[in-house]
Order: structure tokens, then C-alpha cells, then sequence
């Protein structure tokens, strides 16, 4: 095992060993107690199963079988939770034929970040994760079910299952992927047609054939940002079956997959505390998650999630362990943005199990874990298959099918994951490396600074921008508006790359899973909402960032130091809602702590 790995894994544990006890003792004692159905009163029942079949009404008042609780994150205006229209119905199908029951417990919140880019929405985006986690524990405190399956697959909507359905964490929890979309077009003509309307080249009608031609039916989005990287991590975090990430909705192997999910998850209810999330979520497997986010180059919206995450079970993590794991963990995959291809390429070229196989044999990944399927990782690196209309599981891949994409530790993309800490006297932030090229890891150049994104694109059209510079955008934070991506300055920061100039951005708020080629210095905290050195920037003050040493500086400091920090108000923020999360941005910890209402 990779020293350095295990060094990082005991501070963590170290650090956590007071709230870790804390947790596991209040979980502990919530399985102890069990799940109270049959202590309820006769009506407390009859309202719980009055929609029953006879079936199912019967055993659940003799309380003989299992019952699931299923948090469904459907709606059908999001592609990728359209596919889970049916799943219930099919869900009670598979529970009755494997002796269980099911019943939707509740349902959460889907928005749709792809939908809300650019759009007073994005503010809520981030906050949308917490309401899921409460939609969550709101779901089960019917305290009717032996077992959690989670239907979600999206940027806030996994990570907020996640930490809901921790606090019941005494339950057995599965998630169930919906799968990938088909690849449409190539995400390089993609991203070409996006220039070219950015530089004023095509037309709104060519622009929308194009993103229409990308997303184009049910399923998730097929390139490489937090949807996917979310059935990343909890493939590798042992909370779905192997290989079942990238496996397309409306097939038969996806229907075989979500069957067996849900036998497993009927199996874990008699296991006892050994199968719980509580006791499968471990210092361990954090690690494990953060290890993979690294690997495979994920998006850079999980520094946060995955604090939050490892939060709610008790454990402490940081932006430097996320650093320091970096160092150590090597970039495997190429996906866009950081790529060519897509995530059904990179399941075709090994996938998950080759990731998990080349990282567990070299010693980066922690084998000793429990998983829906048991205690030990080695299981994920199987793949599923059909013979005779019946799953089987076979040894995944034993080498890289297609080393565009795909590689071994021995032989990556990069030595480092790809994920840095910067600090300086601007504060502590993250960047995302593994798309940026060597000549553009360091970035001296004068600040520009906006306060909102239309502000730069603005000025880009105008002609403003043919210079070096750095791209400062302060008042994107938790705090003061929700954090919202600010990823529609992609393509402007990109066109201006190519044409020579040195370009960076520097934010408290976030650039997404869609960070590539540009080095963004993103979740600047403090931030300016917090009075950060980032609120004192003007037009013309020199910045260096850095990613190789993890710098993040002001170089007239002492000038900047002196002034009075810009101050920009958030009490009038209304309308599509946000009024009512004001109270919550009173509340949200730092992203460096998650950026969470909830602890």
C-alpha cells in the first residue's frame, strides 16, 4: 500500500476519531432499536400501507419480509432522471419476485444545472444539495423501511442523497444509476460550434441544432462533470454494483442491473450492521472516493460534496488532503473536458473496473473495505454480462483497451491528479489541472475585475479583452449568493487562450465539472461576502497564480491591504425563489467546510 496513501488515511482518522464515535454511537443505537412498523399503532399502519397491494399489505402487517424505501429523484425535465420514470413499478416487480417489498418513500428536488447556467436559478443549484439531504431524511422518518435505494444521478442530487440517507445510517443503501445517454456528437465539434457562436461566427438556430445534437435523449449527459462523476464515486465508493456507471438506460443489461441492486439490497436487511451505509462509509472509503475523483480527472464540484459527505458519517477531511493525495495518485483517463471522449469511450475502454484493477494493484486504493457486496474492494473489478438473458459477472479488463483514454498507473497521463491547493495572501483556494497545459500552470498578468459573468462577455465583444489578464470575480460565494457556476465563461476565457494570450480566473464562486484547459483559481476563501483579500481587488492590481508551488498571491500587496474592501449587497436578492434562502446564506459554513446549512 502507497505510504503516502495510508499517511493521509490515518491523519484523517486521527483528526476524526471524536465525531467518528459519535456518529457510529448514534447509528449503532438507531439499528439496535430497528425499524418500529411493528410497534406502530393499527392506525399508524393503515395510513402507511392503505395504498398497498393485498400482498404486500398483508406481509407488511405481519411484518415477515423486508421493505425498501425508495428516495426517487425523478422528474422529466432532466434527461438523465427522465429514465426513472418506471423504476418504482419495476423496483416492486423485482422486491415481491426476491421476497421484499417496496414503496416510494419520498421524493427530492432535480434541478437541472445544465438548465439554470447563467440563470438567477444557478443560485440555487448548490443549496438544492442540503434540501435533498433533508427531502431525504424526510423520506424515511416514516421509519417504515429495512432498507434505502437511492435514484439519483446529478450534480447536487447524489451528493444530497448521500448525506440523508447517512443520518438513517443504520439502513442498507443502494444507489441505482440510470445510465448514460447514447454518444451524440463529438464533444470537439461541440465545443467547436460553441466558439464560433461566442466569436459571433453562427447564429442562435446553428448553436441550438448543435447543443440539440449533444443532448438529445434520455439519460445522463455523456461528458465527464459531476453527474458523471458522482456514478464514479459511488462505484468506487462500493454504494452501486460494479460496472453499473456507464451502463445505458433502456437496455437489457441496465434492467438486470437494477433487479440485482435491488435482490442486494433485500440481502444486506438480514446482514445486520455490517451492510449499513454507516459502517460501509469509513475513512477508508473517503479516501478511497477522493482517489478516485483524482484518477480519473472529476469535477472539481466534489472538494465540496465530498467534505459534506464525509461530514454527515462523522469524518473530517480538507482541501489539503485532497492536495497531498494529488501528489501521489495519478491522472488515468481523458474525458472531456479533459479529453476527447466521453463516458461511454471510457466504458468501452475498461472503465471503471480497469480504473479500480490498475489502482488497486499498484497500492493506491484501499482493498480492506465493506461494499454493498461485502467486505473487500476486489469485486469491483468484475464487469457485468448476460448469457442466456442472465447476469453473470466476469473479470473486467486487464489492460487499457483504448490508451487514448484509458492507462495504467504505470504508464499515466500525468503523475499527479490533477487537483491543487493554492494559497496566498488572497486565501486558500482549489484549481483543476489535468486539461491545463505546462505553459499556462503559471499565470502573472494584471486583474480585470467583474462582478458578473455577462460583465466579461460583455467587454470580450466589445474588443476589450485582447491582453493578458486575469478574470477576478468576487460575490460568487455560498454566503452571499449560493455559488453559482460560472462555467458560461468557458468558451469566451478558451477563444482568448487560443489566440495567444495568458488568461486565468480567479473566484469565490464555482467554474463546475466542466473545468478544462483555462487555470481557474475556484471556492477562493474567504470569501468577499467574509471580507477576503479578494474584495479589496481592483482593475490593474498584479496577480500570480501558480500551480505548481500552489500559489495564489497579490503582488502589491501592502497596497491592496490598505484599502477598504468593496462591498456589494445581497438583501434584495429576489425572485425564482431566492428570497427564500436567505436565511440559509446567513447559515452556510465555508466551501472549504462543505458550504453546507446543515452542521
Amino acid at each position: 500500500m502507497n505510504a503516502k496513501v495510508l499517511e493521509i488515511t490515518q491523519r484523517i482518522i486521527e483528526r476524526s476519531q471524536e465525531s467518528r464515535a459519535t456518529y457510529l454511537t448514534q447509528m449503532k443505537s438507531a439499528h439496535q432499536e430497528g425499524v418500529t412498523r411493528q410497534a406502530m399503532s393499527c392506525g399508524n399502519l393503515a395510513h402507511a400501507f392503505a395504498a398497498c397491494d393485498t400482498h404486500d399489505k398483508t406481509e407488511l402487517a405481519q411484518n415477515r419480509l423486508p421493505n425498501l424505501g425508495i428516495i426517487t429523484a425523478y422528474n422529466d425535465m432532466l434527461s438523465a432522471h427522465k429514465v426513472y420514470e418506471d423504476y418504482p413499478k419495476n423496483i416492486r416487480l423485482y422486491a415481491n419476485k426476491h421476497n421484499g417489498i417496496a414503496q416510494v418513500a419520498g421524493a427530492v428536488p432535480a434541478m437541472c444545472d445544465g438548465v439554470t447556467q447563467g440563470q438567477p436559478g444557478m443560485e440555487l443549484s448548490l443549496y438544492s444539495r442540503d434540501v435533498i439531504a433533508m427531502s431525504t431524511a424526510i423520506g424515511l422518518s416514516h421509519n417504515m423501511f429495512d432498507a434505502t435505494l437511492c435514484l439519483g444521478i446529478c450534480d447536487k442530487i447524489v451528493p444530497g442523497q448521500m448525506i440523508g440517507a447517512l443520518r438513517f445510517g443504520h439502513l442498507p443503501t443502494v444507489f441505482l444509476p440510470g445510465g448514460p445517454m447514447p454518444t451524440g456528437i463529438s464533444n470537439e465539434e461541440k465545443g467547436r460550434i460553441r466558439q464560433l457562436f461566442a466569436e459571433g461566427k453562427i447564429g442562435r438556430e446553428e448553436l441550438l441544432k448543435g447543443e440539440s445534437d449533444s443532448y438529445h435523449s434520455p439519460g445522463t449527459c455523456t461528458f465527464y462533470g459531476t453527474a458523471n462523476s458522482n456514478q464514479m464515486l459511488m462505484e468506487i465508493m462500493g454504494m452501486q454494483l460494479p460496472g453499473s456507471s456507464f451502463v445505458n438506460p433502456g437496455t437489457e443489461l441496465r434492467d438486470l442491473l437494477n433487479e440485482e441492486a435491488v435482490k442486494v439490497a433485500i440481502g444486506n436487511t438480514s446482514i445486520g450492521f455490517e451492510r449499513s451505509i454507516a459502517n460501509i462509509i469509513d475513512e477508508k472509503v473517503i479516501v478511497n472516493g477522493i482517489i478516485g475523483l483524482l484518477a480519473t480527472g472529476g469535477s472539481t464540484n466534489h472538494t465540496i460534496h465530498l467534505i459534506a459527505i464525509a461530514r454527515a458519517a462523522g469524518i473530517i477531511i480538507n482541501w489539503d488532503d485532497m492536495s497531498n493525495l494529488s501528489d501521489v495518485v495519478p491522472l488515468l483517463t481523458r474525458m472531456y473536458p479533459n479529453g476527447a471522449a466521453d463516458v461511454n469511450h471510457f466504458h468501452a475502454a475498461g472503465g471503471m473496473g480497469f480504473v479500480i484493477r490498475t489502482l488497486l494493484d499498484h497500492g493506491i486504493l484501499h482493498e480492506d473495505v465493506y461494499t454493498i457486496l461485502g467486505k473487500g474492494l476486489n469485486k469491483y473489478k468484475q464487469e457485468p454480462r448476460i448469457e442466456n438473458h442472465q447476469l453473470i459477472w466476469v473479470d473486467g479488463a486487464s489492460k487499457s483497451l483504448n490508451e487514448s483514454i484509458i492507462r495504467s498507473v504505470s504508464e499515466p497521463f500525468s503523475a499527479d491528479g490533477g487537483i491543487k491547493l493554492l494559497k496566498g495572501n488572497l486565501g486558500r483556494s482549489v484549481i483543476k489541472t489535468a486539461a491545463v497545459a505546462d505553459d499556462q500552470r503559471v499565470i502573472e498578468a494584471p486583474a480585470i475585475v467583474f462582478h458578473e459573468q455577462s460583465d466579461l462577455i460583455k467587454a470580450f465583444k466589445n474588443g476589450e479583452l485582447e491582453k493578458d489578464f486575469v478574470a477576478v470575480i468576487p460575490f460568487q460565494g455560498p454566503k452571499h449568493n449560493g455559488m453559482p457556476e460560472l462555467h458560461q465563461l468557458t468558451p469566451t476565457l478558451t477563444i482568448l487562450q487560443k489566440r495567444g494570450f495568458k488568461v486565468a480566473l480567479v473566484t469565490d464562486g464555482r467554474m463546475s465539472g466542466a473545468s478544462g484547459k483555462v487555470p481557474a483559481a475556484i471556492h477562493l476563501t474567504p470569501e468577499a461576502k467574509d471580507g477576503g483579500m479578494i474584495a479589496k481587488i481592483r482593475t490593474g492590481d498584479l496577480i500570480r497564480l501558480d500551480s505548481y508551488h500552489g500559489e495564489l498571491t497579490v503582488l502589491n500587496q501592502t497596497e491592496v491591504e490598505a484599502r477598504e474592501a468593496t462591498y456589494i449587497s445581497n438583501e434584495d436578492t429576489f425572485a425564482f425563489g431566492r428570497e427564500l434562502f436567505a436565511n440559509v446564506r446567513k447559515m452556510v459554513t465555508k466551501s472549504e467546510e462543505g458550504a453546507s446549512f446543515l452542521f
